[in-house]
């Protein structure tokens, strides 16, 4: 007989990851069936603490200033939000981006941050952009295009962080990348990709998308693990574990949003770049 109590150990964190996953997938698309408010409070609330979380891993022994970048994030997000619904020459930008008034009150934390005391400045200036730029952008993505497109977008990271936990496990074999993420494997990223692009083709079934979605969404899942790998190797620079202990047991924010950072990133960037289509089911 085999070895149970390896076998028990390898999906011990099977339970605990798909209940998490799966309760904060639900209440995100609700929240973004929603829409308005409901949905752009969950951003501006998420992005100040994905802020607020860089910054404690980031800072120097003894510095402070975490809580105050994460307050100022999550209010220049309320007013970039706010002021794109009310005066759109303030709060506009270009696409989905707020760039214009908006991106500077974006890019505050960053700024200021330049004057704190903060490890690899350079770091927490790209990635604080990022997280606030996705944030806005989402929400105003959601704005123009409505929901569903935003719910393909959470159930293909989804799928591909299931996909990957199995293929990963089940079959192993050669590592990715091993010096950034250790036990992410080829056959993981693999599995991922064809998870998500199964995703694109059930919606496809129900929509009118286009035929194109299931490479999309596997283009998509790839950007979402690169998302999962870049918060990887800023905690192995910070050495800790997780980025923060905001949900008991499952780290932070960022461990379970950075690859749902990635990929609303590259979707954003390639929505400058093409139309857009309406998607009606």
């Amino acid at each position: 007989m085999g070895d149970t109590s390896k076998a028990t150990g390898r999906w011990a964190d099977l339970g605990p990851r798909l209940a998490s996953g799966l309760a904060m997938a639900g209440g995100g698309i609700f929240l973004i069936w929603l829409g308005g408010w409901w949905f752009a409070g969950l951003a501006i609330i998420a992005g100040g603490l994905m802020v607020w979380e860089l910054a404690q891993m980031l800072k120097r022994e003894g510095g402070n200033g975490s809580r105050a970048l994460g307050l100022l994030a999550a209010l220049g997000l309320l007013v970039a939000v706010g002021a794109r619904e009310t005066w759109p020459a303030l709060g506009g930008g270009v696409g989905n981006f707020g760039w214009g008034w908006g991106g500077v009150l974006i890019a505050l934390p960053a700024i200021i941050a330049l004057v704190l005391p903060l490890r690899d400045k350079a770091i927490f200036v790209v990635y604080s952009v990022l997280i606030l730029q996705a944030a806005y952008g989402l929400v105003t993505f959601r704005a123009d295009h409505g929901g569903l497109w935003l719910i393909w977008l959470v159930l293909v990271v989804v799928a591909s962080d299931i996909g990957g936990y199995f293929g990963g496990r089940l079959i192993g074999g050669p590592k990715f990348w091993p010096r950034v993420s250790p036990k992410k494997t080829w056959a993981g990223v693999v599995t991922g990709w064809i998870a998500a692009a199964l995703v694109g083709l059930a919606f496809n079934g129900f929509t009118t998308a286009g035929a194109d979605l299931p490479w999309i969404s596997a283009a998509i899942a790839f950007a979402s693990q690169l998302g999962d790998i870049a918060e990887s190797a800023i905690k192995r620079r910070a050495g800790v574990k997780d980025s923060s202990n905001l949900i008991p047991g499952h780290g932070g924010l960022l461990d379970r949003f950075d690859g749902l950072l990635g990929a609303a990133i590259v979707m954003l960037v390639v929505a400058m770049i093409v139309v857009v289509p309406e998607v009606r089911t």
